[in-house]
């Protein structure tokens, strides 16, 4: 059974050693410097998400973020399942689903209206533990520009 705890300063070093095994899955740039800098302006605005680590077994084993956006569509505040990484040794234990419906708890606390995600095509587990907690694909492409 895996165990939550609120992101601090203090684990800010911790995330992002593991974004970058999330990343390096990928193959997904990352800035160091630039991503604990990120943490810390998070963690002082909590109108921006609201982020978690994963521990099992007294371990941390992964994280969790929500970012939050206001949206009309959906009548109010929603939030996207901003990333959800876990350590290989953790994977198909049912610490992922566990963690979906964490976050669906904590997203009927803070009063979200939706929770939207994003999933590698490529990534049959995880749309398989994001279907099973309920997550639907959306009739939407996704877009960007970066700016």
């Amino acid at each position: 059974m895996a165990t939550y705890k609120k992101i601090t300063h203090q684990d800010v070093d911790v995330l992002v050693l593991m974004m970058q095994e999330f990343y390096a899955i990928d193959g997904y740039p990352i800035d160091i410097e630039k991503s604990k800098a990120l943490f810390s302006e998070f963690i002082d605005n909590e109108h921006l998400g609201a982020a978690w680590l994963i521990a099992s077994e007294n371990k941390t084993v992964g994280y969790v973020i929500l970012t939050f956006v206001f949206n009309f569509e959906y009548g109010g505040k929603i939030a996207f399942v901003d990333e959800l990484y876990l350590n290989e040794d953790s994977r198909g234990k049912g610490i992922g689903k566990q963690t979906i419906e964490f976050a669906k708890e904590q997203a009927q606390k803070l009063s979200l209206k939706l929770l939207y995600l994003e999933v590698e095509d490529h990534n049959a587990a995880a749309q398989k533990v994001y279907l099973s907690g309920g997550f639907i694909f959306h009739n939407r492409l996704t877009m960007k520009i970066k700016l």
